[in-house]
């Protein structure tokens, strides 16, 4: 909390820095789109209640285009968890909670509308293979396309290497796929379990305590994974030994995709922009705590890199607005010539509620002390 708090005091001053530091001219890339102020905001209930979009296939439009979905919005159920929304929908249990700031993840509450950010800039990387961005935690994969058909692209929640145990950045490739494998515990995470009591085998066989759930691919990067998980609340967090987690149907879905050879691209840029459609957005997700970069470091190199194509920078005014959003960060794309982010919840598309309660799947009080010690492992308090 205290980390997070500094990157804030640092935006804003960062802000102050752009503000004092003149303005030579108004002139330059998106000069001519001053910013609005946010549309006026139809009561959800009172929209039209359509069919969700699905949130994890997309084809691509063109080439230029970045930005893929649209925001959503839900009605939640009696019993409905954020847990229970983020599978159904697409998403990861952070994604609800850095979008819905004040609702209670655990109950919402029937008939709470909940924002489904499921709308997503593409990472600015080469459109092949399978881009991870730990920072957003979601996976990104570009299937070949056939002759004369569009490009697609599959995008799924990821759980990532939690605090001390970094998902490593780079580039590598698949180099093995494994259904239904055993688990050779490395000796740090043994001795890791045996420092606190709880000593595991040297080999978990396959089955349903098995971490890595059904699926796996390995990657050329000695002891990392591309894998399922047994627990699947917590995809979207950062609680694995560095490893890659998917949801069972997802990873099942993409393990019959992705061959061996394939290219995986791994980063971290919490900060994106792109364009869809003329409307140029920008997507901010709060740093991981341990980033060695600093965040108006990452936002900066993110500003400049925003040229026209003759050359012209992005517009002071234009810049100050992207600090501004930068300081909330929600992982929502934003119309960047709005003044705040009403625009998000303006277009959203209100759906209907699909959750279907599993009777194989843990009570609410079971889910609640199972995320506890989700948040707790996050930490580094426990596993």
């Amino acid at each position: 909390m205290f980390k997070h708090r500094q990157i804030q005091l640092r935006l804003l001053l960062f802000a102050l820095l752009l503000t004092t530091a003149g303005c030579e001219t108004l002139d330059g890339f998106l000069a001519g789109m001053n910013k609005s102020a946010g549309p006026d905001v139809v009561p959800t209930e009172d929209r039209p209640v359509l069919d969700p979009i699905d949130g994890n296939i997309f084809t691509l439009a063109s080439d230029e285009q970045t930005v893929i979905g649209e925001p959503q919005i839900v009605f939640a159920g009696a019993t409905d968890t954020f847990s229970d929304l983020a599978r159904t929908y697409g998403l990861g249990y952070d994604d609800l909670i850095d979008a819905n700031h004040g609702i209670d993840p655990w109950l919402p509450g029937e008939g709470t509308p909940v924002l489904l950010p499921t709308q997503y800039v593409l990472p600015d990387a080469p459109k092949r293979g399978v881009i991870l961005n730990i920072a957003t935690k979601r996976l990104f994969y570009y299937p070949k396309p056939a002759e004369g058909e569009r490009q697609q692209v599959f995008t799924y929640p990821i759980g990532i290497g939690r605090v001390g145990w970094e998902t490593p950045l780079g580039e590598t490739t698949v180099v093995a796929k494994a259904q239904n494998p055993s688990w050779w515990v490395p000796a740090s995470v043994r001795r890791e379990h045996a420092e606190m009591g709880d000593p595991l085998p040297s080999i978990v066989p396959p089955g349903p305590d098995n971490p890595l759930g059904t699926r796996v691919l390995k990657l050329d990067m000695p002891g990392y994974l591309i894998h399922g998980t047994n627990q699947p609340y917590g995809v979207g967090m950062r609680v694995s030994h560095g490893c890659v987690r998917l949801y069972p149907e997802n990873i099942e879905f993409l393990y019959g995709l992705v061959e061996i050879g394939e290219v995986v691209t791994i980063m971290n840029e919490p900060y994106q922009m792109g364009q869809k459609d003329g409307v140029h957005y920008f997507e901010a997700h709060a740093p991981l705590e341990d980033d060695t970069v600093l965040a108006e470091d990452r936002l900066q190199a993110l500003l400049d890199s925003q040229v026209g194509a003759e050359g012209q920078a992005l517009n002071d005014h234009l810049q100050q607005h992207i600090v501004s959003l930068s300081a909330t960060p929600s992982g929502v794309p934003v119309s960047i010539v709005q003044y705040d982010a009403t625009e998000v919840m303006a277009r959203a598309r209100v759906v209907h509620n699909i959750v279907e309660p599993d009777p194989n799947e843990p009570t609410l009080a079971e889910i609640r002390e199972m995320m506890n010690e989700v948040d707790a492992e996050a930490e580094g308090e426990t596993l």
